[in-house]
């Protein structure tokens, strides 16, 4: 039961980062997002995975849910770094659309 919750709350998680990202990528600003906490998010999900991996090194991986979960965390961990490409991307957008307006 408790596999299935956390699964439930990663796929959760792993639903609302493609929106982020969408919106990062199409917005082309940095206006309205943080990455202090993208980042705290990012470490969040480290340690989420390094406990799957100690879980599987001591043979306490039991079943599909756990594995599904595990994949999750890669998955989430990847979109994040995803939007935070974006983020890096927006605020170079961010800083050359202010020295047009300056000039």
């Amino acid at each position: 039961m408790t596999d299935l919750l956390e699964a439930l709350m990663i796929i959760c998680f792993g639903l609302s980062w493609p929106v982020s990202i969408r919106k990062s990528y199409i917005s082309r600003t940095a206006k309205g997002k943080s990455l202090f906490f993208e980042v705290f998010i990012w470490i969040g999900y480290v340690f989420g995975i390094t406990r799957k991996i100690i879980q599987i090194t001591n043979g306490q991986a039991e079943g599909w849910l756990f594995y599904m979960g595990f994949i999750f965390y890669i998955l989430n961990i990847l979109e994040i770094s995803i939007d935070m490409l974006l983020y890096a991307r927006n605020i170079r957008l961010d800083k050359l659309a202010e020295s047009k307006e300056k000039s």
